[in-house]
This record gives C-alpha cells, structure tokens and sequence, in this order.
C-alpha cells in the first residue's frame, strides 16, 4: 500500500491541506510536506499521529476495501472521545454504564 497516497485520499475526502493534516496531527509543516515531496515514508509515530488526526485507527488506514468497518457515526465518536480528557472519559463511560 502506498501511505503518502492513502493520506493524500483521506485529505481530499475532508477537504485538508497539507497545513491543516499538519495542525491536527500535531506535527510539523514540513514533516508533512517531506512526506509528500521528497517520497518520504511516515515513521510509524507519525501514521499514528495522522489516524489519531483523521479520527481512524491504523487498521482502518490500512483497509483496502471501500467499506468503512464503522459508520460515520461511530468514527465521529472515537473522534470526539480522543480529544476528551482522562476524567472526561472515566465520567463518560460511567454515565453510559448506568443507561
């Protein structure tokens, strides 16, 4: 599988630029422009830096076929609970153990 194209779709589908992959993965401008420019392969840190930022995990990165293994709704879930704090995520999951 070629990553720098995989990313460069999941780009497009959200309408990113390289800066803004860049603001959400929290990694440098020109780690992400390398990346794309000079044929540099991500480190692993940086692909999970890159799922963490498109709300997918590795696994979802690297599935090939055009089936999402979850819906839309679930993906912005596990995107909205990554940004949640280690208390916010305790209290969160205590509210939904007493539903």
């Amino acid at each position: 599988m070629d990553a720098q194209k995989r990313i460069r779709q999941l780009m497009e589908e959200r309408g990113w630029t390289d800066y803004r992959l860049a603001k959400e993965a929290n990694l440098s401008h020109s780690t992400v422009t390398n990346m794309f420019n000079r044929n540099n392969a991500p480190t692993l840190p940086t692909l999970e830096a890159v799922c963490k930022a498109f709300g997918i995990t590795l696994a979802q990165f690297f599935t090939e076929d055009d089936e999402s293994p979850i819906t839309e709704e679930q993906q912005k879930l596990f995107s909205t609970w990554s940004t949640l704090t280690d208390e916010q995520k305790r209290l969160l999951l205590d509210l939904m153990n007493t539903m």
